[in-house]
């Protein structure tokens, strides 16, 4: 189930990260991110573990929002989860005002990028050695976006 983001999550917020991402975010960063004006963070709850799936940050401005980060811990990916968060950004950038939702992701993350076109995301950028890796190496990063007017129809706010 999604619930937003509590003062409890962040320390397992911060531990999904480091397994998801090779520039781990700590919960003081988190932290951080969530208290600057116009982010909301949703978090993803196993029902059966009462433990934290996955969650995701959000950044809202005039009427676009960014999705700054989605994680899903190792153990729940495959079940869900992930289509779930990005279900409720959806949702919550249309009640916030948005009509636009962008994102950027590893060009070599095809998991992420197909899970955010079955959403409706397209391809509107490329940023090469965006991101670093652990190894030395470097990925270009995607700018995505999708158009929130069709999300906004079915959503009465």
């Amino acid at each position: 189930e999604l619930a937003p983001v509590r003062e409890t999550d962040f320390g397992m917020m911060a531990r999904i990260h480091a397994l998801s991402f090779d520039e781990a975010w700590s919960a003081v960063m988190l932290r951080r991110i969530l208290g600057m004006p116009g982010s909301f963070g949703i978090a993803a709850r196993n029902r059966r573990k009462w433990s934290l799936a996955g969650f995701a940050l959000v950044r809202a401005a005039a009427d676009e929002c960014e999705l700054l980060s989605l994680a899903v811990a190792p153990d729940q990916r495959g079940n869900g989860a992930g289509a779930l968060l990005l279900e409720g950004v959806i949702r919550q950038s249309v009640v916030v005002g948005a009509a636009k939702l962008f994102l950027e992701v590893a060009e070599d993350n095809s998991v992420a990028r197909n899970l955010y076109h079955s959403f409706g995301f397209t391809p509107v950028g490329r940023r090469p050695d965006y991101y670093q890796r652990r190894d030395g190496t470097s990925a270009a990063a995607v700018t995505m976006a999708r158009d929130l007017a069709s999300a906004a129809e079915r959503i009465r706010v």
